[in-house]
């Protein structure tokens, strides 16, 4: 969507304290607003669109804690990052597979 807003300019404010029950998420992210309008229409009773600004391409939701996560991951050893290389390289297929697996 062309929305004459720079990359710089399209965030994502994800905002919470420890007193309210929900999670605030204000994004320009495409695949954040996508899933979490689906989410949305899935499951109305802990997650709701609050605002939508068609001309940005913005939208604002509120979503139940414990809802939503962030998953930290660890940087990859060099010999990690070798051994996935040659298993992909010589098992093209088994690695999708193993890769299909550790997402879901």
């Amino acid at each position: 969507m062309k929305t004459g807003l720079t990359k710089q300019a399209k965030t994502t404010d994800i905002w919470f304290d420890e007193k309210e029950p929900t999670i605030h998420i204000r994004t320009h992210n495409t695949d954040l607003r996508n899933r979490l309008t689906e989410y949305c229409h899935q499951y109305p009773e802990v997650c709701k669109l609050t605002d939508e600004d068609a001309e940005t391409g913005c939208k604002e939701f509120e979503i139940e804690k414990g809802r939503f996560s962030f998953r930290l991951t660890a940087p990859y050893s060099e010999e990690r990052r070798q051994t996935a290389s040659e298993l992909a390289r010589n098992n093209p297929l088994q690695f999708l597979k193993k890769l299909q697996f550790s997402n879901d």
